[in-house]
């Protein structure tokens, strides 16, 4: 764990009174549907986009600051930290760092004020990880940009205006945002996942897009792209490492209050050691997610891959594990259909999924150690 300074000590505080007190009652009625009523909340006292320009309604604070933001909300409330993460941490963001001032003079403020959200369009029927393999590609005329192509498993669709869709262009890869009520643009499907959220299909077809739409274009734009993916992949480390507080916590207050054979059950060493266990993986996990947040705004705000993919990997492992254990300290009680400790295991496996899989964080592992070596990441 970092050392926090007195701001951040602070908004960490006031985030988990608020948690506390104001979004505890309903942490695990929202299922498909966003906690808009939370999400304003946080807007109207101005804890939404701490990271971003004061400019556009943030709060000109750090990334390292958003993911303490993520983790002190989502002790108690998942759903409302899984909202901070996309929209402080992915598609805003990207358009923040790299839009052009039409773009974020347009999409930002209403994110940042809580009336909107923004998707991410990346995987393809054909192309998840692989993403030079992708279809979805723009065809430059001498006064339009049209794009042509689909995506699949994009979240957020039915309650955002806008995505910043992944596509070819003629040099190379990059990123436009796209309005879901532009002529061209399709539904096709909602899927529900396994935590019951929702997913969408779409397709685009002769969509015209404003040169102002565009976000990253060639090799040096995407390049750009991937380093900010590096904030997603934390930001998805984050999300894990709230969902495991929150396990956790409630495993600890079960133990405490459900007695068998004449004492508390967290009195026996069995359940003991489970809590012991979950509590040193825990911090492990917020250890190398902090460094890593930590290590990115030294060195100019974009995090290091093999930083970002250790923490993601290390806390996508360590959530299913976690959240498991809390689950089997509640016996049956929390095998139940609408749990608390169900829903998070059934969010906890999405982890290992979101933001890329465990297996390309490895190869990215490996693919710098080849590079680098064995360097000193103290």
């Amino acid at each position: 764990m970092i050392s926090l300074d007195p701001e951040q000590e602070l908004l960490v505080s006031s985030l988990e009174d608020i948690a506390d007190r104001e979004f505890a009652e309903r942490a695990f009625d929202w299922g498909a549907e966003p906690p808009w009523e939370n999400v304003r909340l946080l807007a109207d006292r101005g804890f939404l986009g701490v990271n971003f320009d004061e400019e556009y309604g943030g709060g000109g604070m750090t990334e390292l600051d958003a993911i303490l933001a993520i983790e002190a909300v989502g002790r108690v409330c998942p759903d409302t930290a899984e909202f901070l993460y996309n929209q402080t941490l992915v598609a805003p963001r990207a358009i923040e760092l790299f839009g052009t001032d039409d773009a974020k003079e347009r999409y930002l403020p209403p994110v940042l004020a809580g009336e909107d959200s923004i998707a991410i369009g990346i995987s393809e029927p054909e192309a998840g990880s692989d993403v030079g393999s992708m279809g979805t590609r723009i065809e430059e005329t001498d006064s339009e940009l049209v794009l042509d192509g689909e995506k699949t498993w994009v979240s957020n669709v039915e309650h955002s205006s806008a995505v910043l869709v992944w596509t070819k262009f003629p040099e190379g890869l990059g990123s436009v945002v796209v309005e879901f009520d532009w002529d061209g643009v399709e539904i096709q499907q909602h899927y529900e996942n396994m935590a019951g959220h929702h997913q969408t299909h779409f397709v685009m077809e002769d969509v015209t897009v404003p040169e102002e739409n565009v976000v990253t274009r060639g090799p040096d734009g995407f390049k750009n792209q991937l380093r900010a993916l590096n904030w997603e992949r934390l930001g998805s480390a984050t999300l894990a490492n709230a969902y495991a507080s929150c396990a956790l916590e409630k495993a600890l207050d079960y133990a405490d209050q459900r007695e068998q054979f004449d004492q508390p059950i967290g009195d026996f060493q069995g359940i003991e050691w489970k809590l012991a266990d979950a509590a040193t993986a825990l911090e492990s996990s917020r250890a190398l997610t902090h460094r890593a947040a930590a290590r990115a705004h030294e060195q100019g705000r974009i995090p290091d891959r093999r930083d970002a993919s250790m923490a993601k990997l290390q806390a996508s492992e360590m959530v299913e594990r976690v959240v498991s254990e809390a689950l089997q300290v509640h016996g049956a009680n929390g095998y139940q259909r609408g749990h608390p400790l169900e829903y998070l295991y059934r969010l906890a496996r999405g982890r290992r999924l979101a933001a890329g899989t465990d297996e390309v964080q490895k190869n990215q592992i490996a693919a710098s150690l080849k590079q680098e070596g064995l360097r000193d990441l103290a």
